[in-house]
Order: structure tokens, then sequence, then C-alpha cells
């Protein structure tokens, strides 16, 4: 169930970092930067979520900038969601372990010292400027932060399982 109120963002947005923080924190670099399916590592998994957490701040700065909002980047439609993955994971390529996570920290610090600083009113009550969709900046939100780290939490389990 989505949150539809600030304190229920910011309770599953804490909770969500928390779990999957307390995850990574027993991973060692060598298992998190091994390449598995689809070419892709836990560092991988990590820098991805810190990454989109900048892409909703930037589109929620746009559109209330009037600006136009590119989603997900600038050059890219969600169609070409693979293909804009695939470029960030070759960005990301030179992050180590511990700058991953750093990264994901910094993120994470971003998006909750955001959702402290709106009213519900701005969260929740009506429409992103710039999404051009019934979503609300709240639940973009949620998209980029907890539910974004609890998608995370599923393949990183999945390779540690298998034993890393």
């Amino acid at each position: 169930m989505a949150a539809t109120t600030k304190a229920e963002l910011l309770e599953v947005t804490r909770k969500e970092f928390g779990k999957l923080m307390a995850l990574l924190d027993g991973i060692d670099a060598a298992t998190a930067l091994t390449k598995r399916d689809e070419d892709t590592s836990i560092r991988d998994v990590v820098a991805h979520r810190a990454h989109w957490i900048g892409l909703f701040l930037g589109w929620y700065q746009d559109g209330q900038a009037g600006r136009a909002v590119h989603f997900p980047a600038q050059g890219y439609k969600w169609s070409d969601l693979k293909r804009y993955n695939a470029d960030l994971r070759l960005r990301q390529a030179s992050l180590g372990w511990d700058e991953a996570k750093a990264a994901l920290r910094a993120a994470s610090d971003r998006l909750i010292g955001f959702l402290e600083s709106q009213p519900d009113a701005a969260l929740y009550g009506g429409p992103m400027k710039g999404a051009h969709n019934d979503w609300t900046t709240g639940r973009w939100a949620e998209a980029a932060g907890p539910s974004h780290f609890r998608s995370a939490t599923k393949p990183i389990r999945g390779v540690l399982r298998v034993g890393g």
C-alpha cells in the first residue's frame, strides 16, 4: 500500500533504507563487484538506486521551475529504459563498493531532507508539476526511494543465497 501522508512516506523511506543498508553492510567488495545476470553487479544495483533518487529530485526541480521534465532523462523515453540503465552502468563503472554505498546514503539523506522540507499538501495535494500524469510528488518520491530500496533487496538476496 502506497503512503498517503508525509509521515507515512518518511516512515517507509527510513524503514526500507535501513533494511537495505543492513543487507549491504555484510557484503564484501569482491562479492559486490562481481558481474552476474545481465552483466550487473550488486554495486551496480546500489549505484542505480542512488542515481534514480537524483533523477527524481531533478524532475521535481524542473517541474517546479516550469522547465521540461525529461523522463527518465533527456534523450531517453521510458521505452529506452534498458538502454538508459546499460548506459548508466557504463558511466558508473569506475565506482568502488564503498563509493556506491556512500552515494546511496547521500541520496537517501537528500531524499529525506527533501521530504522533511515539504508539507503534506506539496507531497499529496495533486499531481507533480511536469510529470504529465496523476502521480503526486509523494508517489514519485516513493517510487524513487523506498520502492526502489525494496526492489533492490530481492536480487541482492538471490546472489547471497547462491553464495556470492
